[in-house]
């Protein structure tokens, strides 16, 4: 390859006949001299001024400019007269000329560095050969179109990150709202507000975590904890005669992380939700358990409820199945009778693995009266909720739950972004 041609820019053939503007300004004065007198003088003063300080040759001393030493050479300047000759220099000075902007790379005619090519064997087909044709007069070398190339892993989500993205936008597409909710909830929209007793063995602090500091939160206003208390009491208006015992809302406020995303479908009721209307949450809870390849002791779980006037179980049984098979895939589809201190009627779900074998996958039922009527709500509500974490590994093919946060690169890498 042929070595560059430089040339004088329009700056460097003007220090080339006046010389550079530090010469010109060590030149200009002899004893001390304030800047502005110095300034009238010079050239453009400020490239003058900041060259001659770096090179040592003037300094500031009591407001005045004062020359340190007066050189007897100038480097810039001789090797400006050996360029404009066609003369080599130095790569340092030459460095040192193009950032001072005082000459150019000259470039080459696009024809005569495609008539440089004319004939070779080339592995890629340079622009210049492209715009001047010349691309028919080289001998391009031949690939292998079989042979594999290097694998390139491209930026992506984390293959569980994706999953519930897409579930989300799923239900969406559905026609569901997604509700909200804190990570940190009150025992009372946790377990109170569903109409689950304080004396419920699932209260137990070996089923729940608890909060230690703080220990209390806020309830909501009076109204809402008056009516829930009347119903665990005595049933309140519901017909019902409730649980039968004092309801302490001490208790009620303890803080606790969250156990299931139930606690948003009670949230949403107290707040005059839309009538017919569809809501779900895709959450993170926490409950004690021993860790194995189905359970973990923290968990995403996908919540959902439908109101309407005339809804009646079938319909749940309906919307469940239409879930697996939209979710899952598989037609295996089990329904068993359940229990739930919120629901009634209740029942569980549960599909087929190709490998794990049957798998609960949702709990559902219609929420009682006795939870709906405190909160505002008169309809029939379905409640449902799904393993969301299961319904994930049906789609990654995993058979272990906790591999939903691998560190493996590999099958981070491999996996597919599918749902």
């Amino acid at each position: 390859m042929s070595s560059p041609v430089y040339r004088l820019t329009e700056e460097g053939r003007k220090y080339l006949d006046k010389g550079l503007p530090e010469s010109n300004l060590v030149e200009s004065f002899k004893k001390p001299m304030r800047i502005d007198e110095v300034r009238s003088r010079v050239d453009n003063f400020g490239i003058a001024l900041q060259w001659a300080k770096k090179k040592n040759w003037v300094k500031m001393d009591s407001g005045k400019l004062v020359i340190v030493k007066k050189p007897n050479t100038v480097p810039e300047q001789g090797a400006l007269r050996k360029i404009s000759q066609g003369k080599g220099v130095d790569n340092g000075m030459i460095d040192t000329l193009l950032k001072r902007k005082l000459i150019y790379i000259e470039k080459e005619d696009v024809v005569k560095r495609a008539k440089r090519l004319v004939g070779k064997e080339v592995h890629n087909l340079a622009p210049e050969l492209i715009k001047t044709g010349m691309w028919r007069e080289v001998k391009i070398k031949p690939y292998n179109v079989e042979a594999t190339g290097k694998r390139i892993y491209p930026g992506k989500k984390q293959p569980y990150r994706h999953f519930l993205s897409e579930v989300r936008q799923r239900l969406v597409e559905l026609g569901f709202t997604e509700m909200g909710g804190p990570l940190i909830e009150t025992e009372f929209w946790n377990f109170d507000a569903l109409y689950q007793a304080q004396n419920h063995p699932s209260r137990d602090w070996t089923q729940t975590y608890t909060l230690k500091y703080p220990k209390h939160g806020r309830l909501p206003e009076r109204r809402v904890v008056d009516r829930v208390k009347s119903s665990h009491e005595s049933g309140w208006k519901t017909g019902s005669t409730g649980w039968g015992y004092k309801w302490d809302v001490r208790k009620a406020a303890q803080l606790m992380p969250r156990a299931h995303t139930t606690a948003c479908s009670a949230r949403t009721l107290s707040n005059l939700p839309e009538v017919p209307g569809k809501y779900f949450a895709i959450s993170r809870c926490f409950r004690p358990d021993v860790i194995d390849v189905t359970h973990g002791v923290e968990f995403n779980q996908c919540e959902g409820i439908v109101i309407g006037e005339t809804l009646n179980f079938k319909h749940l049984l309906g919307l469940l199945k239409m879930f697996a098979i939209e979710f899952t895939g598989t037609r295996n589809v089990r329904f068993f009778p359940d229990y739930y201190p919120f629901t009634e009627p209740s029942i569980q779900m549960s599909v087929k693995h190709p490998e794990m074998g049957w798998i609960e996958l949702a709990g559902a039922g219609t929420f009682r009266p006795e939870l709906t009527e405190p909160l505002g709500v008169k309809e029939p509500v379905l409640a449902w909720g799904l393993g969301i974490d299961r319904l994930a590994m049906f789609k990654l093919g995993i058979d272990d739950i906790r591999e939903l946060f691998s560190k493996n690169l590999d099958w981070l890498r491999n996996q597919k972004m599918l749902i």
